[in-house]
């Protein structure tokens, strides 16, 4: 399951809750993003 962040609020929002509507529930906004992870890097000796 995904998550998205809202662009405008910050709040987190599953992917399950936008099945029916793509707006976010605390701003009404329709921008979301994906965050990603970050990766840590290792250095080969």
């Amino acid at each position: 399951m995904a998550t998205y962040k809202c662009f405008h609020c910050g709040k987190k929002i599953k992917s399950a809750d936008l099945d029916k509507r793509f707006v976010c529930v605390e701003c009404g906004s329709r921008i979301f993003f994906k965050p990603r992870s970050k990766m840590k890097t290792v250095s080969a000796n």
